[in-house]
């Protein structure tokens, strides 16, 4: 089956890695014009380049999503007259517990991974009303299942899956639907960025081989490509979805 979003205009955050970067290139790929949003300045210019070098058009847009919503939707209208989808893919890890993190940490984790999701579709909802278009969000098997040692991440994305259900159902009557994806395990820099050391963290993707029914972690693209998928006209019937995309992971009970 091939996907096209010719003609379609996408604003995604956290496109300079992982996830979001993946998804940068399929859609342009598939020939949407990618309005992408990141913080590094040169990050942002390779993944422009990239997209142009192989005849498609991005608008790189350095901002701080937690932030700076307003600013973000605006410049993607500005830059291209409208706007077809979001996908907010900008995420936050790190590690603690009900009894160690702090406030700060718990806010620094909220921020990014669910109050700036709910800014940038608040931001976007009117232009996608106009456009009938579609939002999927970035959530993850910790959203589903619960899990040690991460606690504000599993209620971030949590509460990312419970705002893509209840925004689903309110924007449904005006033609835009809402979705979100749950990777379990996939292979991005989030984990390190988090705070895990490269030994730590070969360590983490090789014992997950065991923890993923299908035996292997994930690659970004194939979670690209399911959001993808979602955002075409090939899913017009799919809202307040929340697809696990895992290995099998959300399967299984603790071990």
């Amino acid at each position: 089956m091939e996907i096209s979003l010719s003609g379609k205009t996408a604003l995604i955050t956290g496109a300079t890695s992982g996830i979001g970067r993946a998804t940068a290139l399929v859609f342009a790929e598939a020939g949407a014009r990618v309005a992408a949003v990141g913080r590094s300045e040169d990050a942002l210019a390779s993944l422009a380049e990239e997209i142009r070098a192989a005849g498609g058009v991005c608008l790189a847009i350095r901002a701080d999503v937690t932030v700076e919503a307003g600013r973000i939707v605006r410049e993607a209208l500005e830059g291209f007259g409208g706007l077809d989808v979001l996908v907010n893919a900008a995420g936050h890890l790190a590690n603690g517990t009900i009894e160690d993190t702090t406030v700060e940490a718990w806010d620094a984790m909220l921020n990014v991974n669910l109050r700036a999701v709910f800014q940038l579709m608040q931001e976007a909802a009117p232009q996608l009303e106009r456009t009938r278009g579609n939002i999927v969000n970035v959530s993850s098997v910790t959203g589903l299942r619960s899990f040690p040692g991460v606690l504000a991440y599993c209620v971030s994305k949590a509460g990312v899956d419970q705002l893509t259900r209840c925004a689903a159902l309110e924007l449904a009557a005006k033609g835009v639907r809402v979705n979100a994806v749950n990777p379990g395990v996939v292979v991005t820099e989030i984990h390190k960025r988090g705070g895990m050391s490269e030994e730590s963290y070969a360590a983490f993707l090789e014992r997950s081989k065991t923890t993923h029914p299908l035996g292997r972690v994930g690659e970004a693209r194939e979670v690209a490509e399911l959001i993808l998928f979602l955002a075409s006209e090939h899913a017009g019937w799919i809202t307040g979805a929340t697809y696990s995309i895992d290995g099998g992971r959300a399967d299984t009970c603790a071990r």
